[in-house]
């Protein structure tokens, strides 16, 4: 995709922000775009297992969800001529810490040929409590 520009007085040349919907009841709920691209950059909004009707998918399993998002953040990605291998962080939310390693085998081996910086915390809960994880990434595209 070619970024579309707007011409400002001076004659400067500025990239238009492109953005993906969220396509989930959250997104007009909340109000917010599953990711925008300005220029190079792409930042992706807090991605949880949830599909477009609102369905958690993978409940109780953290490998499931975390899979599960990083297939809607790759599809956001795409919209905006961006990759996986074009994240340089990740930010991961859980609910329970103590299931960093089935979350970690999955951002693993979605994302580990490049590995972004990335931090994993824990969060008191996220909006669904059958919600495990939410990450956010940020990328870089040189397109």
């Amino acid at each position: 995709m070619v970024a579309r520009f707007e011409r400002l007085s001076a004659g400067r040349r500025v990239a238009r922000v492109r953005r993906v919907p969220a396509m989930t009841p959250w997104g007009n709920l909340v109000g917010y775009s599953r990711a925008l691209r300005k220029g190079s950059v792409i930042a992706v909004s807090g991605t949880t297992a949830t599909n477009a009707r609102g369905r958690i998918i993978g409940r109780n399993d953290p490998y499931k969800q975390t899979t599960f998002i990083v297939k809607k953040i790759q599809a956001a990605l795409k919209e905006l001529g961006g990759t996986l291998d074009d994240i340089v962080r990740t930010r991961i939310y859980t609910t329970d810490i103590s299931l960093w390693r089935e979350i970690a085998r999955a951002h693993r081996q979605s994302l580990g040929k490049p590995k972004p910086a990335c931090t994993m915390v824990q969060v008191s809960r996220l909006i669904d409590p059958d919600m495990l994880v939410e990450m956010e990434v940020d990328a870089v595209c040189d397109n």
